[in-house]
């Protein structure tokens, strides 16, 4: 069971955020409220397995703010 990461979103500014784990089946709604407080939170995606490596080795682009040297429109 994959677990996620949730920021809750202070309906008052000057409060701070907070980040808690959760648990959940791949399957489960993502939580629209902080379980504990009633705060409403976002799911927060998180980390990753790096770049991605071509067949011959190479290392993929990285796409940031547009098209990559492969993509055809270059």
């Amino acid at each position: 069971m994959p677990t996620y990461t949730y920021e809750t979103r202070p309906v008052d500014p000057a409060m701070p955020r907070r980040r808690f784990e959760l648990r959940q089946s791949i399957s489960d709604p993502a939580l629209s409220v902080d379980p504990e407080t009633g705060e409403p939170v976002e799911r927060v995606i998180t980390g990753g397995q790096g770049p991605l490596t071509t067949p011959t080795g190479g290392v993929e682009p990285t796409i940031t703010g547009g098209c990559g040297p492969r993509c055809g429109c270059h």
